[in-house]
């Protein structure tokens, strides 16, 4: 009989794995999940994995139907609409707070932290593609609000479903470098300390990143 302690440890290692597939697509939206294909695919054994698929049902990723099985979840435009609505009103609250609650050393990471992405859009040729964690410049905004509503709503609750749809813009490359450039701008109204203007900024970067979003959504639908 496997530890108690080592079966937690192989559902945590098959949450993450199965939900960066769904993140990038890897396993497609809608897609019906077989236990025995994807313990064999991803080399781990059925309680963990079907502890990873309880776990990812609580972050919204994946859906059990009655009598259909469990599948991938499906971002229709209205969804995707919803998602961020929401997230542009609750991260330009984050921001506002956080240029309030962030100190100076981790606002200089932050700075450092898009460093780091620039050389990274560099080396991928355009993609913006963030990491999750601490080196998701969202994510260290969020975390800095020091606002646990809001750190459990973004950076738990919601986070996978919102690094799911961000995925896609950062593959477009015609906003690479206009959000790398609203991330910075983002940053400098942090260190001024200015709330008003640092939300304004987040607002305006995420209502941007829907615009685009939606684009693609229409022409996929043409």
């Amino acid at each position: 009989m496997p530890h108690p302690l080592k079966q937690a440890n192989l559902a945590d290692v098959a949450s993450h794995r199965l939900a960066h597939s769904i993140v990038t697509g890897e396993l497609a939206q809608g897609q019906k999940l077989n236990e025995a294909e994807l313990a064999e695919r991803f080399g781990m054994g059925r309680g963990p994995l079907r502890e990873a698929l309880r776990h990812l049902e609580g972050l919204r990723l994946v859906k059990r139907i009655p009598n259909a099985g469990t599948r991938v979840v499906v971002l229709d435009r209205k969804t995707r609409s919803d998602i961020y609505a929401v997230r542009e009103v609750l991260e330009g609250m984050a921001c506002r707070i956080a240029a309030i609650q962030m100190t100076d050393e981790e606002i200089n990471q932050l700075s450092q932290l898009l460093d780091r992405h620039e050389k990274q859009i560099a080396e991928l040729g355009g993609i913006y593609s963030q990491s999750e964690g601490d080196l998701d410049f969202h994510y260290r905004i969020v975390l800095g609000s020091r606002n646990e509503m809001l750190i459990d709503m973004l950076g738990v609750e919601q986070y996978q479903l919102l690094r799911m749809c961000r995925y896609h813009t950062s593959r477009d490359a015609l906003r690479t470098y206009p959000a790398l450039k609203q991330h910075r701008q983002i940053v400098e109204a942090l260190a001024q300390r200015d709330g008003e203007l640092a939300e304004m900024l987040m607002r305006r970067h995420i209502q941007g990143a829907w615009r685009s979003i939606s684009e693609a959504v229409n022409q996929e639908e043409t």
